[in-house]
């Protein structure tokens, strides 16, 4: 089998990283941070990573690692240290010594990683060691081919990998297949499909064709003998996530581990093809129908709603389980526990998934905490009385959030500039997954947005869209929230209004020439409008008030049905507010292809704005570079992000909560602090009230993630602050500082500033009228957040008298020569003739 090798300093590899996750085994070279970001974005756990001390191995095995790779050399002086680590966990680099204790033999030598293999011994704990070979030169399919028949692995680069299906790299389907065998006439591999807990939902068949689309789509692709290329789920909505492919110890049988949606796997609609569910799945499936359809006032209603009543419902079966001795209450009682727990997960949307990642995450670690319980559950025993008590030893708090840490003065250029970038989008994967989607809006218009509403957010719709005038009894509302977006409409306005170009621009640029520019409205204008779990009419109000300001005269909002198809009265009350004529019940690419191709009932739109996940960035982009749709875009985007620059006047709970306030808008979201000549104990406290604060959130989940990859930077002047901040360029840039206000002329590249302790994030974002629709992902060096300006298009006129025609024909005329249109001079020519005659 091959093993790709990704280099995690190299940009250009970054694409890959997503489908690389899907193998056994990927090699990964890069810092620790590097190695932890990764993991975190794909999750996957069967990463090996270079380790060059036992204590860094130690931090990439507690990330998820599944094999450290030492160089022979270092082996060799860490022997003792790694003595109790499973043999699984280690691989060794550049030595042929099949007696050491490791998992894997990483060689340069094809002819010695032959022999090895041949002699190769199985692990105590199962399985057979590997042998891998790094070739010299350009690696093959024949060569993948020839060397897997001798047990033989072989690294190929990222750099030599690509999921297309051209050019002179080698598709990463092709690669994986070279050593699978099939005895088929057909030539298609017999394929098993499972679930992340492994259970079967089907057998299919697949072929380079399926699985090479499978990579590159990152979905379930199959071969059907009859109908050919088979996109899972495409038609009925049962689509399936790819989230690993691998096949048998022999080499001929797939296995797809897969993220199964809708009904299930089978046309019966039963999750899998050997019958109803049963298990831990099965009981998931049943919690979550209840959590959607409990009769109000039932128990189960009450369980999901009343989080005290579900506590005391775990509390009470943990301690039944506890008492419990014989073996069948013990299984009895367990099994209860087990219910009221996976209750608690399913009503704050957890999944078995995660549920398994997190145990994937934890059995990967090799650094034990010390097993004792937390003090109020510890058995209470008498202590002999001694002179002076020992001295407490304080334990690192177990799941503790917290950013990585760095210092200017100790980074070295390479990491500067790494701290610059941002979390890897792999953006030629999604396009090509929004593509396709956007073409079927196009020739399939509205039925084609109700098909996939119905596929991706499990909604049926007779129509897509709501034309004004919008029913009252749509946007029906609290006093106090009415009496808020009110405020906010009025402030947004205001400041909005002011942008407005009211007077034409005249200039006389000489005697008889007269130049001016005005401003006319872009006529339709698509607004798009985030949902999903969320209810945003702030964003609604940034996008719409600008519209309404501008004089637009069409103003189309998307955004995401509920689950029973309406949309939320928030967003239709401030539709109505900035005079919009259609709201368009859909979200993702779909939503955007509507607006800018238009359908039956959505009107087709001039430019498109508003934020979105990567799928609506993505969707935005290929309609801009789509000539045949002549729409454009506000900006791209990408994940939300903060730079909070503080001194020691700040305040730690401010600073804390500011730097909180992105982290939780989504995990790929990043903050960023930069701490100007703190004290380690003021950092600390800032460190304190991020943990402090995240915990007592209902998006701590998310916000652990988020942090992950976040970072403090150490500064000691605001000279250095103000640098790097500039070559970040945030989105929103927080200033805590003794002196604040006196920064703003300092500042280059930013989406929108928030200056001292009383100006939080959270103003901007819904009321204080700034726009909170800004450039992300370091695009503020080139473009500015929505405004006015935005719905606007300048119109240049000019105007010459007879005096300005013969005062700047011959200027005119000399450069039309020189460039060589005579037509352009003969223009001129033919009118100074007669005014000089």
């Amino acid at each position: 089998m091959f093993v790709p090798l990704i280099d995690l300093a190299d940009a250009s590899q970054a694409s890959l990283a997503n489908s690389a996750s899907y193998f056994n085994a990927v090699i990964v070279k890069g810092s620790v941070d590097q190695v932890k970001a990764l993991v975190s974005q794909t999750q996957s756990t069967l990463y090996w990573a270079y380790a060059t001390s036992v204590e860094e191995a130690t931090q990439l095995w507690d990330a998820g690692v599944h094999k450290a790779i030492f160089s022979a050399d270092v082996y060799t002086q860490v022997m003792a240290e790694l003595e109790g680590v499973s043999v699984e966990r280690v691989a060794v680099s550049g030595s042929a010594d099949a007696s050491l204790a490791a998992s894997a033999f990483i060689l340069t030598d094809t002819a010695q990683a032959t022999e090895l293999a041949s002699n190769v011994t199985l692990l105590p704990g199962g399985g057979e060691k590997n042998v891998v070979v790094e070739v010299a030169d350009s690696v093959s399919l024949d060569t993948i081919a020839a060397l897997g028949k001798k047990n033989v692995h072989v690294v190929v680069p990222a750099s030599r990998l690509t999921t297309e299906k051209t050019g002179d790299k080698l598709n990463l389907a092709d690669a994986f297949l070279a050593t699978a065998k099939t005895d088929r006439e057909d030539g298609l591999y017999t394929t098993i499909v499972v679930d992340e807990q492994n259970k079967a939902l089907g057998l299919v068949y697949s072929s380079k064709e399926s699985v090479a689309e499978s990579i590159r789509v990152g979905e379930g692709v199959y071969q059907s003998r009859a109908r050919g290329l088979w996109h899972k789920g495409l038609t009925s909505g049962a689509t399936q996530t790819l989230k690993r492919i691998d096949y048998d110890c022999d080499g001929d049988a797939l296995r797809f581990v897969v993220q199964q949606h809708g009904a299930g796997f089978c046309h019966l609609n039963t999750r899998t093809c050997f019958g109803p569910d049963n298990g831990f799945s099965a009981l998931e499936s049943v919690l979550k129908s209840r959590k959607e359809s409990a009769p109000a006032g039932s128990y189960t209603a009450r369980l999901f709603n009343d989080s005290k009543l579900l506590r005391a419902k775990i509390m009470e079966e943990a301690e039944e389980l506890c008492d419990a001795t014989e073996k069948n209450d013990v299984a009895w009682e367990a099994a209860d526990l087990i219910y009221f727990a996976l209750t608690k997960c399913v009503s704050a949307g957890v999944s078995l998934t995660d549920i398994e990642k997190n145990l994937d995450i934890k059995a990967r670690k090799v650094t034990r905490r010390p097993g004792n319980a937390k003090p109020k559950w510890e058995e209470k025993k008498a202590e002999p009385v001694v002179a002076e008590p020992a001295p407490k030893v304080v334990e690192k708090e177990e799941g503790r959030i917290e950013m990585l840490k760095y210092n200017l003065s100790e980074i070295d250029q390479k990491k500067h500039q790494e701290l610059l970038l941002r979390p890897i989008i792999d953006s030629s994967e999604i396009i090509s997954r929004v593509t396709p989607i956007m073409q079927k809006v196009r020739q399939g218009g509205d039925a084609a947005i109700l098909d996939f509403t119905r596929q991706f957010d499990r909604v049926e719709m007779d129509t897509p869209t709501i034309k004004a005038p919008f029913p009252k009894e749509w946007m029906q509302l609290d006093p106090q929230t009415k009496a808020a977006i009110d405020q906010a409409f009025d402030n947004v306005y205001k400041f909005h209004d002011a942008q407005m170009d009211k007077e034409t621009l005249v200039v006389e640029t000489m005697p008889g020439v007269v130049c001016s520019r005005f401003s006319r409205p872009i006529e339709r204008v698509g607004l798009y409008v985030p949902g999903g779990t969320a209810v945003l009419p702030s964003t609604t109000l940034m996008l719409g008030v600008p519209a309404k300001v501008a004089g637009c005269k069409e103003i189309v909002i998307a955004t995401p049905p509920r689950a029973d198809g309406s949309v939320v009265p928030e967003v239709v009350y401030v539709a109505h507010k900035v005079g919009a004529s259609h709201i368009v019940k859909a979200g993702g690419a779909q939503a955007v292809a509507a607006m800018a191709y238009g359908t039956e009932t959505v009107p087709k739109v001039d430019k498109i704005f508003g934020p979105g996940n990567q799928y609506v960035t993505a969707a935005k982009m290929v309609s801009q570079n789509d000539t045949s749709c002549l729409v454009a875009i506000d900006m791209p985007a990408g994940p939300s992000e903060v730079l909070v620059i503080a001194d020691m006047s700040s305040n730690p709970v401010y600073v804390a909560a500011d730097l909180l306030s992105q982290a939780e808008h989504g995990v790929d979201s990043q903050v960023v602090l930069l701490a100007v000549d703190l004290t380690p104990e003021h950092l600390a406290a800032i460190e304190d009230e991020v943990h402090k604060q995240a915990m007592a959130l209902p998006r701590v989940d998310i916000i652990r993630k988020s942090i992950a990859h976040s970072y403090s930077l150490s500064v000691k002047t605001v000279d250095e602050a103000m640098a790097f901040s500039n070559a970040y360029a945030p989105e929103h840039l927080i200033v805590h500082l003794e002196n604040a206000p006196k920064v703003i002329p300092m500042v280059d590249n930013a989406g929108s500033v928030f200056v001292g302790p009383y100006s939080p994030e959270s103003f901007g974002d819904y009321a204080s009228g700034t726009n909170h629709t800004l450039p992300t992902y370091g695009y503020a060096r080139m473009y500015s957040g929505v405004n006015t300006n935005g719905f606007l298009k300048h119109i240049t006129s000019q105007e010459c008298s007879a005096d300005g025609m013969n005062n700047l024909a011959d200027t005119v005329m000399r450069l039309a020569e020189i460039e060589g249109l005579d037509a352009h001079r003969n223009a001129v020519a033919v009118r100074v003739a007669d005014i000089r005659k």
